[in-house]
């Protein structure tokens, strides 16, 4: 259980909450690339720690992240005419550049040559990688170079993302990203346990090797974040094997997902405020993967279908999540479309921020107790001077930071599985560390 007082300081991320301020020190995704592919095309909305913004590409293919409200009458620029290298406001006709310059009032005399000089809107700096735009939101004078993320290894992976917007504080989504227990229970019509040698995936289910619904966790802290394995008993030779699955938290928002035998999977729990979340779920592999269209229908996330043109749900709490009783009965185990709006359902009944001094935490809960302790613990450090979490070094790429599923032999040892170098080289610096301490 955790004291109002930390769930207030894990949840809340708007204005000068420690935990916005903390994220605002990393390179945050403020919309997928496709929605701004086009030069000159339609600026889009987007909304990050509390704060509205537009995002646009100009006339020569460069990003840009600015307020949404145009500091002249405060209009939507998300209205404007992106045209000559520039955003320009409907309403009086101002116009901005990337950097958030006005470079022209033709309302004033004179295009306003001598006011325009002394204006400068809103403007974060925009970086593009993994099929997503980022910003840095955060003083210009700690921001970090902009490096590429676990999905995007190369230029030629195949990446494929669905995004929805979620009716919750940002935390409580995370966890659930984070517990690899309920997997079983709430996906279980969608995982079934299968005779197989691996996690797969077809076109419609990911069959998995065990029926066993009691993982035992075990986590380890990284630099980065932290490490957990959820260990179960395999169908087949359970006597002599573990089926083992390793999740990753990347501090602050990123979770790596055990893969299956298709593509690599990853979440993003973005604070669109403190009562809403964007959720990104990105599937890739350099080599196989998923077609975009296919794995948006998998998910039950397709635009225009599941999601209006916000990334809203049509399943949702007001309905119930559409939820199939008869389908229940005849043997789905909950009635609800689409892997995210399971999850969705359970995360958004838990209120807009959930009050977790009424959880009472089991043992598959590892993850989930651990996530709490350090974000709160990050919170108050950074509140007290000290650097974001996941910023200082030494640092390993993320690119080379992995999850992990399989079937192994119990004598191994499953902190040493799907690990970079430099990861066991820094873990055995903690350990000795921590020894020298005692």
């Amino acid at each position: 259980m955790m004291t109002p007082e930390e769930n207030e300081l894990l949840c809340r991320v708007e204005g000068n909450a420690p935990m916005g301020q903390l994220m605002r020190r990393h390179w945050i995704p403020v919309c997928m690339a496709e929605e701004v592919a086009e030069p000159d095309g339609a600026p889009v909305r987007s909304r990050l720690l509390g704060e509205d913004l537009v995002v646009f590409r100009d006339s020569q293919g460069r990003l840009g992240v600015l307020g949404e409200h145009c500091p002249h009458r405060q209009a939507s620029l998300a209205f404007g005419r992106n045209e000559e290298c520039g955003l320009r406001c409907l309403y009086h006709g101002w116009k901005f550049d990337v950097e958030g310059k006005v470079v022209d009032m033709s309302c004033e005399p004179e295009n306003g040559a001598r006011m325009r000089d002394h204006i400068e809107h809103k403007a974060y700096p925009a970086r593009e990688g993994g099929g997503f735009v980022w910003t840095y939101m955060g003083p210009r004078a700690t921001m970090p170079a902009f490096a590429p993320p676990a999905w995007a290894p190369s230029p030629t992976t195949k990446i494929s993302i669905v995004k929805i917007r979620t009716a919750c504080n940002w935390a409580q989504v995370l966890e659930g990203s984070i517990d690899s227990a309920h997997s079983s229970s709430l996906h279980s019509s969608n995982m079934p346990a299968m005779q197989v040698d691996s996690a797969k995936a077809t076109g419609t289910s990911w069959p998995r090797p065990s029926t066993d619904k009691a993982p035992r966790m075990e986590f380890q802290l990284t630099n980065f974040g932290f490490r957990y394995a959820a260990i179960r008993k395999p169908i087949v030779n359970a006597e002599t094997h573990d089926y083992v699955r390793i999740t990753l938290f990347v501090a602050p928002f990123t979770v790596l997902i055990p893969p299956n035998d298709q593509y690599k999977l990853s979440q993003m729990l973005i604070p669109i405020d403190d009562c809403n979340t964007m959720f990104y779920w990105v599937a890739w592999h350099e080599t196989k993967g998923i077609a975009q269209e296919a794995w948006r229908k998998f998910c039950a996330a397709q635009p225009g279908i599941d999601l209006d043109a916000n990334y809203r749900k049509i399943r949702n709490l007001d309905n119930n999540f559409l939820q199939d009783r008869n389908a229940m009965k005849l043997g789905d185990f909950t009635g609800i479309k689409g892997i995210p709006a399971q999850d969705m359902a359970m995360w958004e009944s838990m209120g807009s921020i959930a009050d977790r001094s009424h959880d009472y935490l089991g043992a598959s809960d590892v993850a989930v107790s651990q996530f709490r302790r350090q974000m709160v613990g990050a919170a108050r450090r950074f509140a007290a001077g000290e650097p974001a979490i996941g910023t200082a070094e030494p640092r390993i790429p993320h690119v080379k930071l992995s999850s992990f599923e399989g079937i192994v032999a119990k004598s191994i040892d499953w902190r040493r599985l799907g690990v970079a170098e430099e990861e066991l080289t820094l873990a055995a610096s903690r350990e000795a560390a921590s020894s020298q301490r005692g």
